[in-house]
């Protein structure tokens, strides 16, 4: 845990936008053990399981990791995520004893993608009690009836905000058991993923951080541990762990976002397309019927027309039927000398600019 000091340029409320300010991360490493809840944001991919793997390293006890998933398709139809998932997450989860809690927003974003005079949907998460909490859902109407924007600013590309960032603030801001407590939120992002996340500090104060509050005071900061690390050291981290990396990489994609992300390569797209086609025909519909596409110069038909399935998928039927499926039968972990480089190492990414 080697932190510098630097000027650079973050958004404190996690957003990738020119209106950023500098502001000088912190000259000296965090104390994970002066923290009462450590919350790992956990999409299932690469990186952010790479986190957890770091701060199991740092010889924190996995009884005090939560890992926070937050399910994009808000439990309604599956529209836009991987099915498998949620399983995968589970099975990370169960493999390292540590505690895994679901959050989303009520119909994910597909009620936010068709909302029409309609205020956004509420928060829902899980709770320690085994209850489901729900917060909000009573604000302004608006109309969105389109996609989110192909743009590294968050307040376009609303996906990652609605599905995501804002799930995570709700969560905290309604628990009761982060008041007058020190909180630890941790998250993937990495400096060699983009130039604007290349200018995210590596430890700040969490957005929703009171410390200095007169009421509701709650001490929480937010931790990139592998701002710096370069996607091989992902994998050998991975590797070293024995982890075995989520379907998706194995056949083929370089990365684990949504498995309709609006970012998707046209080889993406045309794996997608061969793989689930009344999945894919279902999102073309909505551009259809939106009269607006995801990607500005084509619709996603003509986009796939551009790309070729990926050949670990063609290969692989079984892996395909398991990255359709919503539970993880595979084994989880194997030996650092049984565990393979999946297919989409060092690809085709396609993410955030």
């Amino acid at each position: 845990m080697i932190a510098t000091t630097r000027t650079i340029t973050t958004n404190r409320a996690g957003g990738e936008h020119p209106h950023a300010r500098s502001r000088p991360e912190t000259s000296t490493a965090p104390d994970l053990r002066s923290y009462d809840h450590i919350l790992v944001a956990f999409s299932g991919g690469k990186d952010s399981l790479a986190c957890l793997l770091h701060i199991i390293d740092e010889g924190v006890d996995p009884g005090r990791i939560e890992l926070h998933h937050h399910d994009v398709d808000g439990r309604g139809p599956p529209t836009f995520d991987w099915p498998i998932t949620a399983g995968y997450c589970r099975a990370i989860a169960a493999a390292f004893g540590v505690p895994l809690y679901f959050s989303w927003r009520d119909g994910g974003l597909r009620r936010e993608m068709l909302r029409d005079n309609e205020p956004t949907a509420s928060v829902m998460f899980e709770t320690p009690e085994e209850s489901i909490a729900t917060f909000g859902g009573r604000g302004n109407p608006g109309t969105r009836l389109r996609f989110p924007q192909v743009t590294a600013d968050l307040r376009l590309r609303w996906c990652s905000s609605v599905a995501k960032i804002d799930v995570m603030r709700s969560m905290i801001c309604n628990s009761p058991r982060f008041l007058g407590k020190r909180t630890f939120v941790v998250t993937g992002e990495r400096a060699e993923e983009s130039p604007a996340r290349a200018r995210y500090a590596t430890f700040e104060p969490h957005r929703t951080d009171t410390r200095c509050g007169t009421r509701r005071r709650r001490h929480v900061d937010h931790w990139r541990p592998i701002h710096g690390l370069e996607e091989r050291q992902v994998w050998d981290l991975l590797r070293r762990h024995g982890v075995v990396p989520h379907v998706a990489y194995q056949l083929g994609f370089g990365r684990v976002s949504c498995m309709h992300c609006i970012f998707a390569s046209p080889d993406q797209l045309a794996t997608i397309r061969w793989m689930a086609p009344e999945r894919f025909e279902l999102v073309a519909e909505y551009e259809r019927r939106f009269g607006c596409t995801i990607k500005r110069d084509a619709p996603i038909h003509a986009v796939a027309d551009r790309g070729r399935p990926y050949p670990a998928a063609l290969a692989r039927p079984d892996l395909v039927q398991l990255a359709l499926s919503e539970h993880w039968a595979p084994t989880i972990c194997t030996s650092p000398e049984r565990w393979r480089l999946p297919a989409g190492a060092f690809g085709d990414a396609a993410g955030p600019g």
